[in-house]
């Protein structure tokens, strides 16, 4: 899940959850630990789609959706009180509309990782934010700083050799889906901004809803059986569970006292890592320019997360 999904925030010293019931205290330090374990709980989606045999992009995401979507009641559930629905219900449009966001941004990231590299995928999915911050000038009409700006520039660059790249080893359709997921993700943060939803478990239950739909629609229309071998399935719920579930779970826990700069660069453990582990495990390696425009990339995220950080430091407890 790209970086920069949810607006940060300074929390009390008593962080209370939706309900109004106290939740536990979160410290600085532990905040930025639960961000990063969350960035590798969510780069291990192109090593877990390595791992599957036969199981092609809608099958994936039905049998992911399946455990993600009561993964995230249960969660929400219990952050409630027991009363997770008034939660889902409060979502209202803005929670569909960045629900189906996060339909293509699912969809889009199984396909892409099936069709190009791990590392061209994750270093094309990390474009999000900027993305966003081109949707909420355009649509919100929310202030783009000059140095996002420039940043934005600079990530073009990057992109540009990847895709380059891309075309010339046959992945241009493998790049195309990593950037539609990204503009995804792009849209969910959107309907977050719009309607100022702090909370973005109940759109991503939501969204997780809607795949699953989508997916059993699209296996049923075009014969794809469910009936798969149990080593794709037992990999997908577990993408469900672990990899998105317990991703978003630990990051929004983390999100609530870590600045919204530090976040962008504290969540590129995703984008850095995910290649890492296919190599390590596969010997899956990455094409000099794809490493080259990853790193040009990278460098535009991480100058444009520094310059954001314009508040005092959060005091590490």
């Amino acid at each position: 899940m790209p970086e920069g999904t949810q607006p940060a925030r300074s929390a009390p010293c008593a962080p209370c959850a939706p309900n109004g019931a106290a939740s536990p205290v979160i410290t600085y330090r532990r905040g930025v630990c639960l961000v990063l374990f969350a960035g590798v709980l969510w780069s291990s989606m192109g090593l877990g789609i390595r791992y599957m045999e036969i199981a092609n992009v809608w099958q994936i995401l039905f049998y992911r959706s399946l455990a993600l979507a009561p993964f995230l009641f249960l969660v929400i559930a219990f952050r409630s009180g027991g009363k997770p629905l008034p939660v889902i219900r409060k979502a209202g449009l803005a929670g569909i509309i960045g629900g189906l966001g996060l339909v293509f941004a699912f969809t889009g990231g199984i396909f892409a990782i099936q069709t190009t590299s791990v590392a061209n995928a994750m270093f094309l999915f990390a474009t999000a934010p900027f993305m966003a911050a081109l949707l909420g000038w355009f649509i919100l009409r929310e202030r783009v700083r000059k140095a996002t700006w420039i940043a934005m520039a600079v990530a073009v660059t990057g992109i540009s050799v990847m895709v380059w790249e891309g075309v010339s080893l046959g992945y241009m359709i493998g790049n195309l889906a990593a950037m539609a997921s990204a503009l995804g993700f792009a849209i969910f943060t959107i309907a977050l901004r719009w309607r100022k939803l702090e909370d973005m478990m109940p759109t991503v239950f939501l969204g997780g809803i809607f795949a699953l739909i989508t997916a059993g629609i699209v296996c049923y229309s075009d014969g794809y059986t469910l009936d798969i071998p149990l080593n794709d399935i037992l990999i997908a719920l577990s993408l469900g569970v672990f990899q998105v579930g317990a991703g978003l779970t630990v990051y929004t826990m983390g999100s609530r006292v870590v600045p919204a700069g530090e976040l962008a660069l504290l969540s590129m453990t995703e984008v850095v890592l995910g290649p890492v582990w296919v190599w390590m495990a596969l010997g899956e390696t990455a094409e000099f320019y794809t490493l080259l425009g990853g790193a040009i990339l990278l460098a535009a995220i991480a100058g444009n997360a520094l310059s954001g950080l314009r508040r005092k430091p959060v005091p590490i407890l």
